[in-house]
């Protein structure tokens, strides 16, 4: 164990104690359902468990919760109960069984979306889209931590050095966290979420997963749950996993939420001009986008956006085939079918995808 895994207090806890207590036999018809929600900063999630005497065969059936938004910066101490209907029902990977992940969306009082219920918006623009078919594929990159901030495996007085061999490497001193990195992909597959793929990536403890290809507002359901998966794993060994832009100053690559779009005109037949007309479209909407694409209005991506990187600027929209330079990339495979999708590079890694999802259906399919 390293010295800063020493003063981690997930990870001097004794894992295999808790193995005897996961054994035990449940009551019948007895779940314990986790309700996960995203507190009021649009990028981090809250969490916590009920019991219930029956097994859910759909969401509808799972009741309502309440929860104290004074203190997940949604209300006033003075009126402070809000309200969690659950949306989406995931397998639990910690506590298997008949046990389950709920995943919901935050109501006020009176019965209004919170300010962070950027679901609800997702859903009634996605439900205007839906003759379209709208697919979504985000690439979520990602930075695993120590407890004490510094990236995993970097020296703690100095840099690993410079970026080139970390890309999907292989090697104890090319990559860092790989049990990290598979324990949450086997974790998403078994609950459900669609993830198709993950790889080490340019800046050491550096990751990306893949989530998609899922219809409208179910990749945002997804994404936000393998966000949850990819903490709680990552808090069982003691380190954290970062969504932070750019989490490391200087010469060092930062992270994104890379988003494929594709419409059942672009996967057809010259669906390369339906393709040209969304990067149109968009083109007349950078702004708008730039704003949507991270929890604060643009400011994280300042840092991340710079046109150097692998990244575009923030100021000006760009295109092209093949290059990871520009606001819009159409893969190489893509040109030469003459068909498929398109990945917009703009969204921050810790982006809320329900916002993302929403811009570009309003965009491209409604406008």
């Amino acid at each position: 164990m390293s010295k800063t895994l020493e003063t981690s207090p997930n990870a001097c806890i004794n894992k295999k104690v808790l193995d005897r207590y996961l054994t035990l036999e449940m009551p019948e018809n007895t779940v314990i359902a986790t309700y996960i929600w995203i507190d009021g900063t649009d990028q981090y999630v809250r969490c916590k468990d009920r019991t219930l005497d029956f097994i859910p065969k759909s969401v509808k059936e799972l009741p309502i919760w309440n929860y104290d938004g004074s203190s997940t910066y949604q209300s006033e101490g003075s009126n402070s109960d809000l309200y969690l209907h659950p949306v989406a029902i995931y397998k639990d990977p910690f506590r298997r069984g008949n046990n389950i992940l709920v995943m919901c969306e935050t109501y006020s009082y009176d019965g209004k979306p919170t300010t962070s219920n950027n679901r609800h918006r997702c859903v009634e623009i996605a439900n205007k889209c839906a003759d379209q078919e709208p697919w979504f594929g985000i690439e979520q990159e990602y930075t695993l931590l120590d407890i004490d901030g510094r990236p995993l495996g970097w020296p703690k007085n100095g840099f690993p050095g410079p970026q080139g061999p970390y890309y999907c490497g292989v090697g104890a001193d090319k990559v860092y966290g790989r049990d990290v990195v598979d324990a949450h992909y086997r974790a998403c597959l078994y609950a459900g979420v669609k993830i198709c793929g993950t790889n080490a990536e340019v800046m050491p403890a550096q990751w990306e997963y893949q989530v998609g290809p899922c219809v409208g507002v179910s990749a945002g359901d997804d994404l936000w749950m393998s966000r949850y998966l990819l903490h709680r794993i990552s808090e069982d060994f003691g380190i954290v996993a970062t969504l932070d832009p750019k989490p490391m100053a200087g010469d060092w690559n930062g992270a994104g939420a890379h988003t494929n779009v594709s419409t059942k005109s672009m996967r057809a037949k010259n669906g390369i001009t339906a393709i040209n007309e969304a990067v149109d479209k968009l083109s007349k909407c950078h702004l708008k986008h730039i704003q949507a694409y991270d929890p604060n209005g643009g400011k994280d991506n300042e840092r991340r956006l710079t046109g150097r990187h692998e990244t575009s600027s923030i100021h000006d929209f760009s295109a092209g085939v093949a290059n990871r330079g520009a606001s819009i990339r159409i893969p190489r495979g893509v040109a030469d079918a003459g068909c498929g999708y398109f990945e917009d590079r703009r969204p921050s890694s810790n982006c809320d995808p329900y916002t993302v999802v929403a811009a570009i259906l309003d965009t491209v399919c409604l406008h």
